[in-house]
């Protein structure tokens, strides 16, 4: 799998996403991960890659020009091409999912007031949002969907079943609480059920409290459900 991440701020993407299991995937060849930087594709003297509002407004728009010089010269048959933004459709596991089986996906990011809307029309296939919140720049919820993807690729996880068990594995439930060693600590005890060895109890007791970690935290899963 290939991944390139559009950005004025490639060292921000790339910075988290060479660390840790996504740094070793990478190492492994399991997926590629190129940050560039938009103004390599700019023009003229100062490069410039962004101008003032077409009707007035605040801010500035990143312009089309850049944009559509990077992407196709990126681009292949099968890519398919991601514009981090606030407007965007909130990012869920399931797309995560569904990312992981692309072979090369184009991570547009966004900054100032966004990008140009030709843009959006021609070369965009999905409008993406990490959260209702804004952030300086898109680089940062990039390099969060990136790492999401690729956790989820086969051999990027010391076992497989990992990200089957997690948060989110199902769309309607958290992950039940989890223990380690010492089994007592401050009077605090690991549950009896999890030291049983009644494999078919420690799993209806997860369940019963996945269940009940996801009406407290967000009981708004189980409403989608």
């Amino acid at each position: 799998m290939r991944i390139d991440i559009i950005t004025l701020f490639p060292e921000i993407a790339e910075a988290p996403l060479s660390e840790s299991i996504i740094k070793r995937a990478r190492e492994a060849g399991i997926v590629e991960i190129q940050c560039h930087n938009l103004r390599d594709w700019a023009t003229g003297k100062h490069r410039k890659t962004d101008d003032y509002l077409c009707g007035g407004g605040q801010g500035m728009l990143l312009k089309p020009e850049p944009i559509f010089a990077c992407i196709e010269e990126l681009r292949i048959p099968s890519t398919k091409v991601i514009l981090m933004t606030p407007q965007g459709t909130p990012f869920k596991q399931q797309h995560a999912q569904a990312f992981a089986s692309d072979e090369h996906l184009i991570i547009l990011c966004g900054h100032y007031e966004g990008v140009d809307q030709r843009v959006i029309d021609s070369l965009v296939d999905l409008e993406l949002s990490i959260g209702d919140y804004i952030l300086t720049n898109g680089a940062i919820a990039a390099a969060v969907v990136v790492d999401a993807i690729v956790r989820l690729l086969p051999g990027a996880l010391g076992d497989e079943r990992s990200h089957q068990e997690e948060s989110f594995s199902r769309p309607d439930r958290l992950e039940a609480p989890a223990y380690t060693k010492p089994n007592s600590f401050r009077d605090m005890d690991v549950p009896a059920v999890l030291l049983s060895g009644n494999h078919k109890k420690i799993a209806e007791w997860k369940e019963h409290q996945a269940l009940e970690r996801t009406r407290n935290n967000r009981p708004d899963l189980l409403g989608e459900a």
